[in-house]
């Protein structure tokens, strides 16, 4: 699904000023390869391959902030001008750091543009971004970024393909945990405020039952139609759905309606959340995820 324009970029004057001196199109000359993300799970996941071998920098990290408000600064210009290695979600998603990139003059650094990795394309117009919460495609960024990686750095070579092997080792087991818990569960019914799960939802093999013109509505900003908040609202009153998954990122009147619903229906509420929470990383977050998505079903 295409996203609206995800973060607001604010770059000031003060970019200028941060940039003075930096030479263009080059990373610092001290030897640290820098690696710089877009978002924190994109850096969480950096970090655990690349070990203390490598500076990361995740650009969004506050998990209390909703992600579509987010502004860049002229420490993001900065940090972008000097990375080896950029890391974008892509799809709409994070435009940012195309216009970063641009002010940067960085043009030595790889960048590794995850939905592009997915091999993903848009149906119908749409193309649901929110990638990181699909497998199959961390796998294959994995596999992407211990390349870059090992190519910045071959003397690291050893330690990033052991890390990467670690780590894809239990994406596997996450993947072993969505068979398990479709084996018991495909067919069920659930509602979401926005598509970030789907990926995961959709590989439980559980069906989305909430109105598309909702969901989308509310991932572009725009406003719900009474009768279609009213057709969100009866999956709930209706018994029609085993579990609600809201992201708690952002919120607005329909969706604290739409919270209020499945509150009072008795139907279980999964929080998810498009950025790291704080204390997590990757691996134990999706863990939590699917955690709590079995404990909603087993309801």
């Amino acid at each position: 699904m295409q996203k609206r324009s995800v973060f607001a970029i604010a770059l000031t004057a003060l970019t200028a000023l941060a940039l003075t001196g930096c030479s263009a199109g080059s990373s610092a000359d001290d030897g640290t390869i820098r690696v710089v993300a877009s978002t924190n799970v994109y850096g969480d996941i950096a970090s655990t391959i690349a070990g203390g071998a490598v500076q990361v920098t995740s650009l969004m990290s506050d998990p209390a902030q909703d992600p579509h408000s987010f502004e860049a600064s002229a420490q993001s210009q900065l940090a972008v001008s000097k990375a080896d290695i950029l890391i974008e979600n892509g799809g709409g998603y994070d435009d940012f750091m195309g216009t970063l990139r641009s002010g940067s003059k960085n043009t030595k650094a790889a960048v590794l543009n995850v939905v592009d990795i997915s091999g993903k394309k848009a149906e119908n117009g749409d193309l649901n971004e929110h990638v990181w919460y699909d497998f199959p495609t961390i796998e294959k960024f994995t596999t992407a970024l211990t390349d870059a990686l090992v190519k910045a750095d071959p003397s690291q070579k050893a330690t990033f393909t052991k890390n990467a092997d670690a780590f894809s080792g239990k994406l596997a087991a996450l993947q072993n945990r969505e068979a398990g818990l479709k084996a018991k569960y495909a067919g069920e019914g659930v509602a979401i405020t926005e598509p970030v799960p789907l990926y995961l939802l959709d590989a439980i093999g559980l069906v989305d039952k909430t109105p598309e013109k909702f969901s989308a509505a509310i991932e572009q900003g725009s406003d719900v139609s009474p009768l279609v908040l009213q057709e969100t609202l009866a999956l709930f009153s209706g018994h029609q759905v085993k579990l609600l998954a809201y992201n708690e990122q952002t919120s607005g009147p329909e969706t604290e309606r739409v919270l209020a619903a499945a509150k009072l229906a008795g139907v279980p509420v999964v929080p998810v959340t498009e950025t790291l929470p704080k204390g997590k990383d990757y691996i134990g977050w999706m863990n939590a995820n699917l955690d709590a998505v079995e404990s909603a079903l087993a309801q």
